[in-house]
């Protein structure tokens, strides 16, 4: 087996395939500088001759230099019928002025006779000439053999031939697809081992699909049996159930395996690079991903918790800093005394562990959590919660009232929001108003008008996500309804909670542990008092 291995990222190809993904063209331009930075061989950048959009990002890639990876641009084989001169896929393949190109063509006889309908010794020109046509041009080859296993199984002996034509004209690389995903790890190892055997020298590369949920196992077992080149998307995106996971499969190869990749990547950003990938998609991250979820090294049960503290090897199989993760200790009704002596200290309050707050703090969690508060995406609840059965929390304001209206003017007309909010700060009164998209948006939005002249810092930070869930469906529309809000400063993230059987209710619980954690994080003083700014924790 090789010690190094190719990474080849077809996020921005195959990964845009996925249901619900799309990228801009700055889009791909900013994943493929970070593709490179992060350490893969090679980025597929698109099908140029399938929208103007793959050809954008490729022309806005001319002239920028990558310091690891080399950028491929993807296509198939020449149509029937047609030499590759004339062949116009081929032809925007060369316009796309990528040093690699590759093409996939079919290796399934299943395919070459109900979809191409041609030969198989025409389907085998079909590809021989494509790739030598290609290499002609100075590039570098990598032909994908599509639906090879399923072909394999069928006819072993013309799913080779396809492969051997490719390298016989110019293909560095040829690449086993298991397009339809459906492909068992044992039964795709077997038969990757065997072509390596009847291709002594040729470079060979898995490309998988998580159909069957095995993508990443199967893309393992094949480097097991040989296989020098891996692709996958960040996250897992892809088609129908998604391409193997890079995020996975990198680490395990790396940690696991003990096997370099040709640039080594930085393991150490990973987790950073799939949360990059999730933005740009404007897709929430999968929080139990392996390896890089904020899920992956979270503890919850007290006995683990307390393990953990002792030594994190009981239940990490790494140390989550490998990957760029964090360890995270959750607290709910499962919560042990270590579970709140840990998320303490994440939070830098140090408690005694044989004190009466650990107890004091552990019954009232166990309390709230019995009405239906969640605390294990609500961070900043929990530590508000904390500081003030410690007594040490500030009231940076006083609610005097609120008045949310939502108004419709008829069956064509949206609904209007508008909330009306009285404060007081220190010895002063505030009434503002704001209209907003819904009435929780409305009354943030007022809100943070009446602060904003006591406290400037709350311009800064704005609703990222808001969650609703109905905690008991027989009460029916009067039923307790829990919040969950997550909000941002753009550069920090924190989650808050709020529950009542009125949904205004609960939104302003969640709204106002936000505002006031984040003015107690940043150390600001309670206006119109004589107390001086805390140091930010």
């Amino acid at each position: 087996m090789s010690t190094f291995i190719h990474m080849y990222d077809t996020t921005l190809r195959d990964g845009t395939q996925s249901q619900g993904v799309s990228f801009s063209k700055t889009d791909k331009v900013r994943i493929a500088e970070r593709l490179d930075a992060f350490g893969v061989s090679y980025i597929e950048g698109g099908w140029p001759g399938s929208n103007p959009k793959d050809m954008g990002f490729f022309e806005a890639m001319r002239g920028r230099r990558l310091a690891h990876a080399r950028l491929a641009a993807f296509g198939s084989t020449r149509r029937a019928g047609v030499g590759p001169e004339q062949d116009a896929n081929l032809q925007t393949l060369l316009e796309a002025e990528t040093p690699v190109v590759t093409i996939f063509g079919k290796s399934w006889l299943f395919h070459v006779h109900d979809v191409l309908r041609v030969s198989p010794d025409e389907n085998l020109e079909m590809v021989g000439s494509s790739c030598a046509f290609l290499r002609e041009h100075g590039r570098e080859v990598v032909f994908d053999a599509e639906h090879f296993f399923d072909g394999y199984a069928d006819s072993p002996e013309y799913a080779l031939d396809v492969l051997r034509r490719a390298v016989s004209a110019g293909a560095s690389t040829v690449v086993l697809c298991d397009t339809n995903g459906g492909t068992l790890p044992d039964r795709l190892e077997r038969a990757v081992r065997e072509v390596v055997a009847a291709l002594p020298g040729v470079a060979v590369g898995i490309h998988c699909h998580n159909d069957t949920g095995c993508g990443v196992a199967s893309s393992l077992a094949a480097v097991q049996a040989g296989a020098t080149q891996v692709q996958g998307t960040i996250n897992g995106f892809g088609e129908r159930c998604g391409n193997a996971n890079l995020c996975t499969i990198i680490p395990a190869l790396s940690l696991k395996m003990g096997l370099e990749c040709l640039h080594q990547p930085r393991l150490e950003r990973l987790a950073e690079m799939s949360r990059f990938v999730y933005d740009l998609a404007n897709i929430s991250p999968d929080a139990h991903q392996p390896y890089v979820g904020g899920a992956a090294f979270a503890h919850k049960g007290g006995m683990h918790v307390n393990a953990v503290a002792k030594n994190a090897a009981t239940f990490e199989h790494i140390a989550p800093e490998r990957v760029g993760n964090r360890r995270r200790v959750l607290v709910s009704d499962l919560s042990g005394g270590s579970n709140i002596l840990l998320k303490a200290l994440e939070h830098d309050i140090k408690l005694d562990s044989k004190g009466p707050e650990v107890r004091q703090i552990l019954g009232e969690l166990k309390r709230l959590e019995s009405e239906g508060y969640e605390f294990e995406s609500a961070d900043a609840s929990f530590k508000v919660m904390v500081k003030k059965l410690l007594h040490d929390h500030r009231h940076f304001f006083e609610l005097e009232g609120f008045r949310v209206i939502v108004e419709k003017r008829g069956p064509s007309q949206p609904c209007l929001s508008e909330a009306t909010i009285k404060i007081k700060v220190g010895d002063r009164t505030e009434i503002t108003a704001a209209e907003g998209d819904g009435p929780v948006n409305a009354l943030d939005l007022a809100l943070r008008k009446a602060l904003i002249g006591f406290y400037p810092e709350v311009s800064r930070v704005s609703l990222r996500d808001f969650k609703v869930r109905i905690l008991d469906g027989d009460g029916g529309t009067a039923a307790k309804t829990r919040v969950l809000i997550e909000s941002t400063d753009g550069e920090s993230l924190w989650g808050t909670v709020g529950v009542s059987e009125n949904i205004i209710e609960a939104s302003w619980q969640a709204l106002l542990d936000s505002v006031e954690f984040f003015l107690f994080e940043q150390g600001v003083a309670v206006a119109g008092s004589a107390e001086k700014p805390a140091s930010a924790t």
